[in-house]
């Protein structure tokens, strides 16, 4: 551990504060459900509408980018720069289905060989599938609760990426997460916002384990 004054941590997401309205560029995806969780990801995340990956379909992608590095003495002297990446694919279904779970997990496989630069500095990437559905069958629940999909990049010393699933009843206020997964505050809308936010840092802290 460093003495105080000799090393500091310093992070950066995407978003830089602004007096601009974040809400302002938010698109409408005429649905209240979508609009809302939309409205409470923007703070974080670069929203999209209508996004297609691998002929897959979705009605928000979300993308956020976390950067950190230490200091020592001076913000010019900088080490360990670490990156973390967040990919979020939303969609409203008919009927949620172990199946799509099963296509879904599988696809987060196949983007994370495309899209994930393994190096030293990529500490780690998360895809998320979330889908907003009637109801959540028993068998959908079993299965969500089952998905463990973290894959270590050359042995960790690339980091990792994970795959996430999720799916959310919001008529009968039920939603179920696989381990890890980081919306669940942003989809449980009926429940209220954790009064005292852990606001950037925090969420850094809790992706990059620092």
């Amino acid at each position: 551990m460093s003495e105080a004054g000799d090393h500091s941590d310093a992070e950066t997401g995407t978003d830089a504060p602004t007096d601009e309205d974040p809400l302002a560029d938010v698109p409408d995806w005429d649905d209240e459900y979508v609009d809302e969780v939309a409205g409470r990801l923007v703070h974080n995340y670069d929203l999209e509408q209508d996004r297609t990956v691998e002929g897959e379909s979705f009605d928000l992608y979300g993308a956020m980018e976390i950067h950190s590095q230490k200091h020592i003495i001076h913000p010019s002297i900088s080490f360990a720069h670490h990156e973390s990446h967040e990919h979020l694919f939303l969609r409203r279904v008919e009927h949620a289905t172990v199946a799509e779970i099963d296509r879904l997990v599988a696809l987060g496989h196949d983007l994370a060989d495309e899209w994930v630069e393994a190096d030293e500095e990529h500490y780690s990437t998360d895809f998320t599938f979330v889908l907003v559905a009637p109801e959540v069958p028993d068998d959908v629940d079993e299965r969500v609760a089952a998905v463990d999909e973290r894959t270590l990049l050359k042995y960790g010393y690339n980091g990792h990426y994970d795959v996430h699933v999720a799916v959310v009843a919001p008529e009968q206020e039920r939603l179920v997460v696989s381990e890890d997964a980081d919306v669940a505050e942003a989809l449980a809308l009926w429940e209220p916002i954790e009064r005292e936010e852990p606001g950037l840092l925090g969420l850094i802290s809790r992706r990059l384990q620092i």
